[in-house]
């Protein structure tokens, strides 16, 4: 039987990084996604999941358990994307990255390994109307969908950024509804979906 989060942080507290190491283990796929999520880029989030995890290894102290440690661990990987995103925005200000740039990401996401060349360009076609989509929202609206497609309960994305719970439910049913109607405006909404499945 696996050892419960709580167990583990007390051993890692106390210096065990085998500890640690389970932890990083349990969570590294959730936190990269959640980066993924948030940054659109696969670089970018596997960058910032690494220095999230390290910086959540030089900040264990500071947890307390007033809440679960993954919430902890999210809310501190959001706030590393965000400052981030607030970085890249400013650069993108003072001119020093391409607007145009098509290797930032979002394309990647709906990559299929072997898919066929209408298959392909579907997938392409979907993606590149999804990170148009991402764009239009928010920054509040597309960061709240992000912790909830990582699998965070509306509770914890309430703690992670800090408003109440019926403001993350309102943003994310925003940002469904307004990412819905942007994809079917631009004819890329696929056929059966719901907006729950963004």
């Amino acid at each position: 039987m696996q050892p419960s989060d709580s167990v583990l942080v007390e051993k890692a507290r106390r210096g065990d990084r085998d500890a640690f190491a389970s932890l990083v283990e349990r969570y590294q796929g959730k936190v990269y996604n959640l980066c993924l999520r948030i940054t659109g880029s696969p670089e970018d989030a596997s960058d910032l999941s690494q220095e999230a995890l390290f910086k959540a290894w030089r900040s264990l102290g500071s947890f307390h358990g007033e809440s679960a440690f993954s919430t902890w661990l999210y809310r501190l990987s959001h706030n590393q994307c965000i400052d981030f995103l607030r970085r890249e925005s400013r650069r993108r200000a003072a001119g020093e990255l391409s607007l145009d740039d098509e290797e930032t990401g979002a394309a990647n996401l709906l990559a299929d390994p072997a898919p066929t060349p209408q298959a392909a360009l579907e997938s392409a076609e979907l993606a590149q109307a999804l990170a148009q989509g991402l764009e239009r929202l928010s920054d509040e609206h597309r960061q709240a969908l992000a912790l909830r497609q990582a699998g965070l309960s509306y509770a914890e994305i309430a703690r992670t950024v800090g408003v109440e719970e019926g403001t993350v439910k309102s943003r994310i049913a925003r940002a469904r509804l307004s990412l819905r109607n942007y994809l079917r405006a631009s004819g890329n909404f696929p056929a059966g979906a719901s907006s729950e499945e963004m």
